[in-house]
């Protein structure tokens, strides 16, 4: 009698891992019923092993549930698909269609996002490239059981994946910090559908040392160093090879060098922090570099006699470029400005934000500084000093600020920094990971997917 039990908690364990997050739970059970047939059949040890072959074999016969969502509009964020169909399988996006091309299988789940709330607008979710913390945490100090608080704020903002984003410190603190990046990193790669909707850390942004002293904005200049190869080489084999962005000052003693070497294992080289002229900033680019930095922020300014590195930046089409587009950090008519230069494929919106994004005003921690938020303001010693931005707010701040169409703002979220970052991601496509954000008119968010799950 109790090693029937013993088979029957064992018959469920495992059907349950190998169905749990793709059939209901009633045939989970009859799946269950099933394995404990078999090993009844043929005897408890060979009957065991058999079973193991029937689960193994008879999965693939079960497809994964169909979803389909209905919405007013979807953003690929490409094109515009009006009354679409999302169809979901196992995570994934199966297909994409309209209402006008397609009919819905009756096997499908059906979720109508139209019932509720008029207008529903269905887009990729949304990337930020650039991101020091949230929710109170500090992606360099954060421990790894406390990444969960982070991830569920991005997601109740449309952040479905970030890149964590270092501040100068102390070279064997960066290294730790980066291993403890690279292990979180290395967790969302093996989680599967079933392990619940997080967002989730893509790469890491190495932001110094390798900056201009004069142009540092806040990090603290004590742990600047000038680039070289065997540094950077450190840093890259401190992150497990997990460092997909890296912004340097091209004017800098070795810094080509180091930017040829990053481009070289793929890494998008950013020029950003710097006091370079023109002449090296050109250089930069042709040393690997496409990519730039919050531009206007901690950079050589613009002169009509000396353009430096902002006239290669805004002029430049081999380089894509980011913003902080909060209206502080630089003035809306600048935002538009900028817009303009770099168009529709190039723009990429970041938010910088610091460990005080969605928290009240008080002292956060940005690294090893502490900075001071008040009235959305986050500064240390007076200097700017991150951001409290979330991305959704940029978004829609896009719109008003540029008078840019919703759909063109989420292709600057979405799809134009996971190009720049080297992702194929950040579209709505077949054979995509379900994450997407649904929309209202003007671009207030009202739910986040991940994997095809809701989230928000």
């Amino acid at each position: 009698m109790r090693s029937l039990r013993i088979l029957r908690s064992t018959s469920f364990l495992l059907t349950s891992y190998f169905f749990g997050g793709v059939l209901p739970k009633a045939r989970v059970f009859s799946r269950a019923e099933g394995f404990l047939s078999r090993v009844s059949a043929l005897g408890t040890t060979r009957g065991f092993y058999s079973a193991l072959g029937f689960l193994r074999y008879d999965l693939p016969r079960y497809d994964p549930i169909m979803i389909v969502l209905c919405a007013d509009r979807l953003y690929t964020p490409q094109k515009e698909i009006l009354h679409p169909l999302l169809f979901i399988e196992d995570g994934r996006i199966s297909e994409v269609s309209s209402r006008a091309e397609r009919e819905i299988p009756g096997h499908a789940q059906v979720l109508d996002l139209t019932k509720n709330a008029s207008g529903a607008i269905l887009a990729p979710g949304f990337i930020d490239i650039h991101m020091h913390g949230g929710a109170g945490l500090d992606v360099m100090r954060a421990a790894p059981g406390e990444l969960p608080r982070l991830h569920k704020f991005l997601l109740t903002h449309g952040v479905t994946g970030y890149f964590p984003t270092t501040v100068a410190a102390p070279l064997d603190q960066t290294c730790a910090a980066l291993a403890r990046l690279a292990d979180a990193i290395k967790a969302e790669q093996t989680s599967s559908p079933g392990d619940g909707p997080q967002a989730r850390p893509l790469g890491i942004h190495l932001e110094g040392p390798f900056l201009s002293l004069k142009r540092r904005g806040v990090h603290p200049p004590e742990y600047l160093v000038e680039p070289t190869v065997e540094i950077f080489d450190r840093l890259w084999q401190a992150a497990r090879g997990h460092v997909r962005i890296l912004t340097i000052a091209p004017e800098l003693p070795g810094a080509l060098e180091v930017i040829a070497e990053a481009a070289r294992r793929k890494v998008c080289v950013s020029i950003g922090h710097s006091d370079a002229v023109l002449e090296a900033a050109q250089a930069g680019v042709r040393a690997g570099a496409r990519h730039a930095t919050h531009t206007f922020n901690a950079m050589r300014p613009l002169d009509h006699r000396d353009p430096g590195i902002l006239g290669e930046v805004l002029t430049d089409n081999q380089l894509t470029a980011d913003i902080i587009a909060d209206g502080i950090h630089v003035a809306p008519e600048v935002v538009k400005l900028f817009l303009r230069a770099k168009g529709l494929d190039h723009a990429v919106l970041i938010t910088d934000a610091t460990a005080a994004a969605g928290m009240p005003d008080g002292t956060y921690q940005l690294g090893l500084l502490q900075v001071e938020v008040k009235d959305g303001r986050c500064t240390l010693d007076g200097k700017l000093a991150g951001s409290v931005l979330t991305m959704d707010r940029a978004v829609r701040n896009v719109t008003q600020f540029a008078n840019w169409s919703l759909q063109d703002a989420v292709r600057a979220a979405t799809l134009n920094p996971a190009r720049a970052a080297g992702l194929a991601s950040g579209e709505i496509a077949q054979g995509a990971e379900a994450n997407f954000v649904v929309l209202s008119p003007n671009g207030e968010l009202r739910q986040t997917f991940v994997r095809g799950r809701a989230a928000v």
